[in-house]
């Protein structure tokens, strides 16, 4: 008896993993996208879609994560678009590279105080992109040198076993890539632990597909024209040619002094 109860319990287990292999192959699409203009202007893009088995095996739950998505948006100061009842894209904009890290950081760690109303915390969990970003900038007056840091914990998408050996992949589950945009060539800073981008377009797109089920960290190095710096720079010579017109000579040269000869 005790041999086949537990026979029974092992075709149940691995019954409910080949469901969940079935119904939930290709969940999620997700694509974050983040481009940069100069050193002022830039904006996150995200690209949301649910597949068809999670919508008729949890239409409810997705629903509300998706909800809980255009509420954080909209906090953010975001905009989102419906496409379809599966489909959203949302779009961040953001002043600088203090501003991308706050709003990149603080919509996908939000505050549970702040989640809306009616929606409740497991639909906003619903995938576990538990992130970090950081950015060190440098100006070089004409240009920004910009040094982007992100851990990406995956490892709450995976379905483990109690010894922590990987059961279901959640790579299945769910299709995870991260864009870069940049005006000029952005530059991988590879090591341990750290996934290699697709490079696209001359080195100005870099691509990273995330792996769920464990820690993904990208490092990166790009620069950005300093709109400020450059702007500065001409109204300077745009002076200093105006005072030549005029005075025929530059600002702190003194003027040669016209000698008389005595006839």
């Amino acid at each position: 008896m005790k041999g086949n109860t537990k026979k029974n319990r092992l075709f149940s287990w691995f019954s409910l993993l080949v469901c969940l292999l079935f119904f939930l192959t290709g969940c999620v699409k997700y694509d974050v996208g983040i481009e940069f203009k100069d050193e002022n202007h830039g904006k996150i893009v995200q690209h949301i879609k649910l597949g068809k088995q999670l919508t008729s095996f949890s239409q409810a739950e997705g629903n509300e994560w998706l909800a809980s998505i255009e509420s954080r948006s909209a906090k953010l100061h975001g905009k989102t678009k419906r496409i379809s009842a599966e489909e959203i894209e949302v779009t961040i904009p953001f002043n600088n590279g203090k501003d991308m890290v706050y709003k990149f950081n603080q919509f996908f760690n939000p505050n549970p105080d702040d989640q809306v109303k009616g929606t409740n915390v497991d639909a906003m969990d619903l995938l576990q992109l538990n992130s970090q970003m950081s950015l060190i900038q440098n100006n070089w007056i004409f240009f920004e040198r910009n040094r982007l840091k992100l851990d990406v914990d995956l490892r709450g998408l995976g379905v483990l076993s109690n010894q922590g050996n990987l059961i279901v992949s959640p790579g299945s589950i769910i299709d995870l890539e991260l864009t870069l945009n940049t005006p000029w060539q952005a530059k991988n800073i590879s090591g341990n632990n750290k996934i290699s981008p697709e490079i696209r377009e001359n080195g100005k797109v870099l691509v990273w597909k995330l792996i769920p089920g464990q820690i993904n960290q990208i490092e990166t190095v790009f620069w950005v024209p300093s709109i400020l710096g450059i702007g500065t720079v001409v109204i300077i010579l745009l002076m200093l040619i105006g005072f030549f017109v005029k005075y025929k000579h530059f600002p702190g040269i003194p003027q040669p002094a016209n000698i008389v000869m005595d006839t």
